[in-house]
Order: structure tokens, then C-alpha cells, then sequence
């Protein structure tokens, strides 16, 4: 049941995309539900979407960053993490700064 309404979610994200490409909130949703499907490949791919079409997307840089560990690219995780710091802070939005900050030096601790 659960993973026939997540497929319906898939689709309906999907259909949305179709209509409007540039529905950044679609797109990360459609990222969060492929991470919580196990499918984090197909998550960096929309999330890294997103960054090209609009880097100032703030929601995207901290779930880049852990899907990007996820599939064991520590080093692009760590970049995507800091990557989000200066959108945060130009954004004024201090938790996610404070969140992008820790993930970062968590990353640095691991990669030591």
C-alpha cells in the first residue's frame, strides 16, 4: 500500500514537472521521495537540478549534502554543504546556516 502511494506521489511530482520544469518545489519533493524510497542516485540528480537551474534555492544544499553521502561521495557532499553556507547566510536564515555549518564539519571529521 505504502509503496503504491509513494508511486503515485513519483507520478503526480513527475506530471507537474512536465507542465512546469522549472517547479522548484515539485522537483525537491520529488528528491525527498526518492531518497525515502532508497534511491538516492535519482535524489542527488533532481537536487543537483535544482542548483543548476536556481543555486538559490536554500532547501536543496543540506539534502544534496546527505544523499551525496548516502552514495559515498563524501568529498561533493562536503562541497555542497559549503556550497549552501553563503546562500544561507545571504538568505538570512539562520538555522539552515547552523545546519549546513554542523553537516560540513561533520563531513571534515570523517574525511580526516
Amino acid at each position: 500500500m505504502d509503496d503504491d502511494n509513494q508511486k503515485a506521489r513519483i507520478e503526480a511530482l513527475t506530471a507537474f514537472l512536465d507542465e512546469d520544469p522549472e517547479d522548484h518545489f515539485s522537483r525537491y519533493a520529488l528528491a525527498l521521495e526518492h531518497k525515502s524510497a532508497g534511491r538516492p542516485e535519482e535524489a542527488v540528480a533532481a537536487l543537483e537540478d535544482i542548483r543548476r537551474r536556481d543555486p538559490s534555492y536554500l532547501p536543496l544544499y543540506y539534502q544534496l549534502a546527505v544523499c551525496l553521502m548516502e552514495v559515498r561521495r563524501d568529498r561533493d557532499a562536503l562541497a555542497a554543504a559549503e556550497a549552501g553556507v553563503p546562500v544561507a547566510r545571504a538568505a538570512g536564515n539562520a538555522k539552515t546556516l547552523a545546519e549546513l555549518e554542523t553537516l560540513a564539519a561533520e563531513i571534515r571529521t570523517e574525511l580526516a
